[in-house]
């Protein structure tokens, strides 16, 4: 029977496909911390009060990239090459999604549309990074070697998300309702294709790591498409919609360091 526990029971019982996973994640993460980091350090004036927080986030993604690699290290493997096709922050960005690397780089300030931008592009991807943890954690929050992992950055990415309602319901109250539904919208419809693109390019390096036979393949990918036709009629609305989470100022403190695992 094809199931995400399954399927992830498999990849972290092969050296290299567990390396794959884990050098793809620990990539994405430490891409996210600088992301993030240069945000903080380019808030506008009449933002800065959102500087510290989003240090914290970055804080927390540098933390996770550190987490993926202890896991790595545990087992005696080194981090491998991330195939372009696979690396899910490249492709936002040349999609066009959140603050292109080239105006981070620069010393310039950013301005309130800016973190507008921002903070709906990490609501959108921070659901999707909060849905998968929460599996892993359903699955293997007791797995003696990647449990304590998946359940440190689950509780992580809760806490990301719980912070981007809460600010962007703050800016929305602030006279920037339409924009920020809007910018929503499009960073969600587009999340949702470089999703199904990177989902299908590494259940194709997978299955050539674990010698998948055609049909586990097929079907693998036949599902990744009904995933993502789901979410193109509608399921993407738990991407958009903001609530008042339950736990208020979720960034407020410093980040904790990454565990020994």
């Amino acid at each position: 029977m094809l199931s995400a526990r399954s399927l992830f029971q498999e990849i972290v019982d092969d050296d290299r496909s567990y390396q794959l996973f884990c050098s793809i994640a620990a990539s994405g993460e430490t891409q996210g911390g600088w992301e993030n980091a240069r945000i903080a350090a380019l808030v506008p004036q009449s933002l800065a009060g959102l500087a510290p927080k989003i240090t914290r986030h970055g804080a927390d993604e540098d933390k996770h990239g550190r987490i993926f690699n202890g896991l790595l290290r545990k087992r005696g493997l080194d981090p491998v090459p991330v195939p372009p096709e696979t690396d899910y922050t490249m492709l936002l960005e040349r999609a066009g999604i959140g603050l292109a690397h080239d105006k981070l780089r620069r010393d310039e300030p950013l301005t309130e549309y800016d973190i507008l931008v921002y903070l709906s592009h990490s609501r959108v991807t921070e659901q999707r990074a909060a849905d998968q943890m929460n599996t892993l954690v359903r699955h293997f929050g007791d797995h003696p070697e990647v449990g304590k992992a998946v359940r440190i950055i689950s509780a992580d990415e809760d806490n990301h998300l719980a912070y981007c309602h809460e600010e962007l319901l703050r800016l929305a109250r602030a006279g920037h309702a339409r924009t920020i539904q809007r910018t929503l919208r499009e960073c969600a419809l587009a999340e949702i294709a470089v999703y199904r693109d990177v989902s299908l390019a590494v259940m194709e390096h997978m299955g050539r790591i674990l010698r998948w036979p055609r049909a586990k393949s097929t079907v693998l990918a036949a599902g990744i498409h009904a995933v993502y036709a789901y979410e193109r009629a509608g399921g993407r609305r738990r991407m958009v919609r903001l609530a008042m989470p339950a736990r208020r100022d979720a960034l407020g403190g410093p980040a904790e360091a990454a565990p020994v695992l």
